[in-house]
């Protein structure tokens, strides 16, 4: 699937192949993400840019959506929101990459920051929530669940892998 979003991108990002009929419309984004309203005319400068497959006036099917500070979404849409498979490119370097559910992070995703942390795990409303693992930039790594962004239950280990403590419901335990 991952592949196949790659592929899609290039496509919907270069390729004169699209049309601009209901499968490669343009779209501008009102208001907050990503509870926008949908019209066909805007300011780049000012709203958010979508282009790609329009069902009902609202982004539907595959697309990608621009917004003014250099932030790029591209994926799968339905009802006006990212729904299912995505990849948002942010314009400091950080990187999502995963399930989406009503426009947020849900299910099984991947978060790059541009320093070299990492988050490889389950995701709730736009949250880290459930199984996941973060590594940070000097290699330590907390594998475990986790509860509305927070450790939650897991085991901290050090670069070298040796045990460096424990989050307990919460709370940090070192060893």
């Amino acid at each position: 699937m991952k592949h196949l979003l790659i592929i899609l991108s290039i496509l919907l990002l270069s390729s004169p192949v699209i049309s601009y009929g209901q499968s490669g419309k343009t779209l501008y984004g009102w208001g907050d993400f990503p509870d926008h309203v949908w019209k066909e005319f805007g300011d780049k400068e000012t709203q958010k840019v979508y282009k790609g497959e329009v069902e009902n006036g609202v982004p539907n099917g595959l697309g990608f959506l621009i917004f003014p500070n250099g932030d790029k979404y591209v994926g799968e849409w339905k009802d006006g929101k990212p729904n299912g498979q995505g990849t948002l490119n942010m314009s400091n370097g950080n990187k999502y990459v995963g399930e989406y559910k009503d426009g947020n992070e849900n299910g099984q995703g991947t978060y790059t920051w541009s320093d070299g942390h990492k988050y490889v795990g389950e995701y709730k409303d736009g949250k880290r929530n459930g199984q996941g693992t973060q590594t940070l930039p000097n290699g330590m790594k907390y594998v475990g669940k986790w509860k509305d962004e927070e450790e939650w239950n897991g085991t901290i280990y050090r670069k070298n892998g040796n045990n460096f403590g424990k989050f307990v419901n919460g709370k940090m335990i070192k060893q």
